[in-house]
């Protein structure tokens, strides 16, 4: 049996509304929508594309994990030696002078190492990338504004 309210039958009893309007308080019907405007594309596509902002990024994460796992690191060595080897940690390396104290010490030297590295990786491999795409960009600007300048 079939419920007049069922929930997955169409309604099919009222017709589509007209077009013009009913009443004349109402507003009239719009036209059909206009086609939308094409937007042109350029002769000449930007020279910089998605492929290279990925490069750049996994260039920069590459750079950051060197740097952090190398500070990280060494700290997290210090403290599971301090935690887990009590004997080697408090063994003198030097008259007056415990494993732990230079390896305490040590940290420092390791921070600026590295920074050291994060300068490196930034020089070599980060900077010439960035080099590469900003200059493209200013490439496509410029381009962009001849374009628009000639087209007035």
């Amino acid at each position: 049996m079939s419920s007049p309210y069922e929930p997955y039958q169409p309604h099919t009893s009222h017709p589509p509304p007209p077009p013009h309007a009913t009443y004349p308080w109402q507003a009239a019907f719009p036209a059909e929508p206009a086609e939308p405007p094409r937007h042109r594309t350029p002769e000449n596509p930007p020279l910089g594309n998605h492929s290279d902002l990925r490069v750049l990024r996994t260039a920069y994460r590459l750079q950051r994990r060197v740097a952090t796992l190398t500070a990280l690191g060494y700290f997290l060595l210090f403290l599971i030696l301090s935690a887990f080897a009590p004997d080697f940690m408090g063994g003198e390396v030097a008259p007056g002078l415990p494993t732990g104290l230079l390896l305490a010490l040590l940290q420092l030297p390791v921070t600026w190492l590295a920074i050291g590295l994060y300068e490196h990786t930034a020089r070599r491999y980060v900077d010439p990338i960035a080099d590469r795409i900003r200059r493209q960009s200013q490439v496509d600007a410029k381009r962009d504004a001849g374009q628009r300048g000639a087209g007035r």
